[in-house]
Formats: structure tokens, C-alpha cells, sequence
């Protein structure tokens, strides 16, 4: 049998002690922050599937590889028109857009 350590806290916890509870202002703005983090990480998750660099993404979806690097460290907003370029043109995939009420 084993035994929960005391000390650890799951993610949900931490976050409430960091940021703050669900519905405050800062957790809403870290929780945008963090969408707009995960469009760079999954960008640059495909493209290393497809055996992309990021100069060639660019140049599939008529962009250049400083805005793609931009985005995939999340230093850059992102248009809608622009991500579905690269995520169509460059990726050759399809952009899936849901909405969810909490």
C-alpha cells in the first residue's frame, strides 16, 4: 500500500495558489496566455512531424521563419487568417475551432 505524500499539491492547486481561483482577474489572463502558448507549441509540434524547418513552413504559408519562430516561442499574436494558412497551406492540415461555455 502507499502512502500520499502530504507536501504535493496537483497542478490545480498550484495554480490557484499562484495565480489565483477560477473567475478572478488574473487567472482569466493567465489562462489566455496560456491558449495562445499552446498555438506555438502545437505549430511547432507538427512542423517537426512533417520534417519541417521553420524556413520551409514559412515559405509553404507565405510568411517568414522570424514570425514563425515568433509564434512558436509565443512572442507574437497571431492573426486568424494567418494561422489557418499555416496551418492549411504549411502543415497541410486542417484548423478545428470549437467554442466552450464553462
Amino acid at each position: 500500500m502507499t502512502t500520499k505524500n502530504k507536501n504535493l499539491t496537483s497542478l490545480d492547486e498550484f495554480i490557484n495558489q499562484e495565480v489565483g481561483a477560477i473567475g478572478t482577474d488574473e487567472r482569466e489572463q493567465f489562462e489566455n496566455e496560456y491558449e495562445a502558448f499552446k498555438i506555438g507549441v502545437l505549430i511547432q509540434q507538427a512542423r517537426e512531424e512533417r520534417g519541417l524547418t521553420q524556413e520551409q513552413l514559412a515559405q509553404l504559408a507565405g510568411t517568414n521563419k522570424s514570425y514563425i519562430s515568433k509564434l512558436e516561442k509565443n512572442l507574437k499574436d497571431i492573426r486568424f487568417s494567418t494561422l489557418q494558412r499555416i496551418i492549411n497551406d504549411g502543415l497541410g492540415g486542417h484548423l478545428n475551432i470549437s467554442i466552450k461555455f464553462d
